[in-house]
């Protein structure tokens, strides 16, 4: 068994700056390589001299090197930061076409719509229901939006994006039927 404290592992290196290419070309071969007792797993655990690791780490190669991973990170994050100003700039500017249906078609769909869902429920409905129905086919019905968000992965900006787009389609639906605008309020508060 090898004493944990003077080795270091994969993820640990990652903790300290490396990248896998600066691991492979800087460090080569793990000093110790094999599976992990605690745990099954596939890939087998490397683990390095944390010596040897401090040793390089002093070297201008290593300096070198991290300095190159640390421009490309930082210009991985500046393409992830336009990329996300322009999804949420076109979501600001992209014009949201709610269907314009006259009340007794609204509520039809928005019942079969339930009803395709698969929810079955008692048979008389309440106006609170039906309000919330309508709402949400109308929500379904302006979902070919979502793809606004495309590009747009992880954490950049994503959640951002889906908040600001939820937003503008409940206001939407609000301006076109003023008669849900209340249950659009508070489903933007239950989102948020």
């Amino acid at each position: 068994m090898t004493d944990r404290t003077t080795y270091v592992t994969v993820a640990g290196l990652r903790g300290r700056g490396w990248n896998d290419a600066m691991i492979g070309e800087l460090l080569g071969q793990a000093d110790v390589q094999g599976r992990d007792p605690r745990r099954w797993a596939l890939a087998p655990v490397r683990l390095y001299l944390l010596a040897r690791v401090e040793a390089v780490e002093r070297t201008p190669e290593f300096l070198g090197c991290a300095a190159v991973a640390g421009r490309g990170s930082a210009a991985a994050g500046a393409g992830a930061e336009r990329r996300r100003r322009a999804v949420l700039a076109a979501i600001r500017a992209e014009p949201l076409a709610v269907p314009r249906l006259p009340a007794a078609e609204l509520e039809r769909r928005a019942v079969r719509h339930r009803h395709l869902l698969g929810a079955r429920g008692p048979g008389g409905v309440t106006a609170g229901a039906m309000v919330r129905w309508q709402v949400g086919y109308l929500r379904h019905a302006l979902s070919r939006y979502d793809t606004l968000l495309d590009g747009l992965y992880g954490d950049a900006g994503r959640a951002e994006a889906e908040r600001l787009l939820r937003r503008r389609v409940y206001e939407a639906i609000a301006a076109v039927y003023p008669h849900l605008a209340h249950e659009c309020r508070r489903r933007m508060e239950l989102e948020r």
